[in-house]
């Protein structure tokens, strides 16, 4: 298409496929250019902060993201009633689809991307590697299991030699991947990576590469416009992954010199030429650890990334404008020798998870949402969201730019340290340990690093902490109360206060009635039976100890401690009771099943001994609730006496 007039804007209305933090950020560039934007979104997402900031906004289906965000009719039906001129599809969900692409151009909708033909190659591994061979890009040494029987593919395996990885063709996100060492695990391999890939892809198509030890993962970012010109805007390091998903970013690369920068640019550029690219994309690269000179071709994104704000820090290039410029027709703004990084940026994605149980997906309402000021925040959520179980759990992303890189790491710290984000668990206080472990800061880093790295148990809050959870409880409780003032006002004298005791994910903690609390600390009391407060650059959730549950455990406690109890690990609906109130059952006996996040998380008995069930099937439990206990003849004995 031609480029419109000079200082007028790109689009006069661009629909925005996507929803969360991207669909926010590409709203922000949208307005800044004078672009009407259209938000669209499913009944979940209702109420979100992507809806209110469009212009405009439009229903396209139910929570699963199947009926509303990945459905193509939808959404094409949504741009052509809006009068949108192009879609922007943001990331994830249709951004890497050529059917959806396909289906804008026969709509006469732009898709601000890449053409057909480049997403159909670049989306297929086995196929992009096969195509940018042609273009001297180098390539781990592999093949692809494509019409092979496990026999040929051991044969294969063989010639390339051990240790492997075995990988979908289709998809990404490190699903479906399996390192085998040795001949004796690849059947089992191939077994389990074919499972997911059918199920999560719908392809089971497998592709194998020797698996490069310690090495970090490089990728560029290049853009590319319909007159020919192809540019690359330097590295950025996402080594820092937990099973296989990025959790920290930077730009530039601490291993990346002017040498290896070209060499990777040069590349990164010729994989985009060969298939007539068009707008942003980033070629993904593996970097040996020990001979940083030698990298390989892994694969190309054919879409914007999570990471892009690290580039548009140190560039100083927005890159969302320069996508929308290239998909109106205008050429690239700036050549490659104008392309100058400043300084170091960093980010740190946020997730609603909680680490110490195993980086199991939270839910739940944010009660209080305050992003640092210090650095750039690109986030989901305010104050009053909702976080589900129907999408992805990122919910922030928190980018420092300094002048180097210890600085710009520093202030990452401490502004996740400064972010408060309460009423779910989120693994800030994760990513700042990462940034605090002494391999990081040294820059010696490679993919499995923070498989390594577990997180660092919860420690007990602190009685000031404790003390503002208090505080804030009584508050609640008083409001409109007279008799129950805080100052323990009553007739015939002040009562004095007794002993307040708090469960939290570090412990138990006690918290005497002439405690101070924390004066720095943001508290929210979500209800009589939880706070959370935000002091000493964490957050925690805090249970008041009631009478009776003090009581149940100074029972056992007489007893030897022979009750055990069962939580649920997360939000869910129990879909299963295995045994019966009552029965005896033995240790590692199936006791219940909670169907939470689209998995089955199945309780087992602890110990043998009593089976106390407390909940049904078809009832919805929160976190930590207490849905079943195991006790022993001595509580039992201890319960009927009481």
């Amino acid at each position: 298409m031609a480029p419109p007039p000079p200082g007028t804007p790109p689009f006069d209305t661009v629909l925005v496929a996507s929803r969360g933090e991207i669909a926010r950020r590409v709203i922000r560039t949208l307005r800044r250019l004078g672009i009407r934007s259209i938000a669209v979104y499913s009944d979940a997402d209702a109420a979100e902060p992507h809806v209110r900031e469009a212009d405009a906004a439009v229903r396209i289906g139910p929570a699963p993201a199947r009926a509303s965000y990945l459905d193509a009719d939808a959404i094409v039906r949504s741009a052509r009633e809006s009068g949108a001129q192009a879609v922007h599809p943001g990331y994830g969900f249709l951004s890497e689809n050529a059917m959806f692409a396909r289906a804008c151009a026969d709509a006469g909708i732009v898709f601000i991307g890449p053409g057909v033909e480049a997403i159909d190659v670049m989306g297929d591994k086995i196929r992009a590697r096969d195509h940018v061979a042609g273009s001297g890009v180098p390539l781990v040494p592999g093949f692809s299991a494509r019409d092979l029987d496990d026999e040929d593919i051991a044969l294969r395996a063989a010639d390339v030699g051990y240790p492997l990885i075995v990988k979908p063709s289709a998809g990404g996100g490190g699903k479906g991947m399996e390192v085998v060492r040795e001949p004796g695990g690849l059947r089992a391999a191939l077994a389990s990576a074919r499972r997911v890939a059918a199920a999560a892809f719908g392809d089971d198509t497998l592709l194998l590469e020797r698996y490069i030890a310690a090495p970090r993962h490089i990728e560029v970012q290049v853009m590319a416009d319909a007159h020919g010109n192809v540019i690359h805007l330097g590295e950025r390091e996402c080594t820092l992954q937990r099973r296989h998903q990025k959790v920290i970013e930077e730009a530039p690369s601490p291993i990346v010199d002017a040498a290896l920068r070209e060499r990777l640019g040069a590349a990164a550029c010729a994989a985009a030429a060969s298939v007539g690219y068009r707008g942003a994309g980033t070629v993904e690269f593996l970097v040996s650890g020990e001979r940083p000179e030698e990298f390989f071709f892994i694969e190309m994104n054919t879409r914007l990334q999570v990471e892009h704000p690290v580039t548009e820090l140190v560039t100083g290039l927005d890159l969302v404008e320069l996508q929308v410029r290239i998909a109106a027709g205008e050429p690239l703004p700036i050549a490659q020798d104008e392309v100058a990084l400043t300084g170091w940026a960093v980010e740190a994605r946020v997730y609603a998870e909680s680490p110490e149980r195993g980086f199991l997906p939270a839910a739940g309402d944010v009660l209080a949402w305050r992003p640092s000021d210090a650095v750039r925040t690109d986030a989901a959520i305010e104050t009053g969201s909702r976080i589900g179980t129907e999408y992805d759990p990122m919910i922030a992303k928190a980018i420092a730019h300094a002048p180097d890189r210890a600085e710009a790491l520093r202030r990452l710290h401490a502004a996740l340290g400064d972010t408060v984000l309460l009423g779910v668990d989120t693994n800030i206080a994760y990513l700042r340990t990462v940034l605090s472990d002494p391999r990081v800061r040294a820059g010696e880093l490679d993919t499995g690093l923070l498989d390594r790295l577990h997180p660092t148990p919860a420690a007990p809050p602190s009685t000031g902490t404790a003390a503002a959870a208090r505080d804030a409880l009584e508050t609640t409780r008083d409001r409109g109360d007279g008799w129950r003032a805080r100052d323990g006002w009553r007739l015939g004298g002040i009562r004095a206060r007794g002993v307040a005791v708090f469960d939290s994910d570090g412990g138990t903690v006690a918290v005497a009635g002439d405690a101070v609390a924390d004066a720095d600390a943001v508290v929210v009391a979500a209800s009589d039976d939880e706070v959370w407060v935000h002091a000493d650059g964490a957050a925690v959730r805090l249970r008041p100890v009631s009478r009776r549950a003090a009581t149940l455990r100074a029972l056992a406690d007489d007893a030897g401690g022979a009750h055990a109890g069962l939580s649920a690990p997360l939000p869910g609906t129990v879909v299963a009771v295995h045994v019966g109130d009552g029965d005896r059952v033995s240790a590692g006996e199936r006791m219940l099943t909670i169907e939470a996040m689209k998995m089955e998380h199945t309780l087992t008995a602890p110990r043998a001994g009593i089976a106390r069930i407390r909940v049904a099937v078809g009832a919805t439990v929160a976190r930590d609730e207490d849905v079943a206990a195991v006790d022993d003849d001595e509580v039992e004995e201890a319960r009927h006496a009481n």
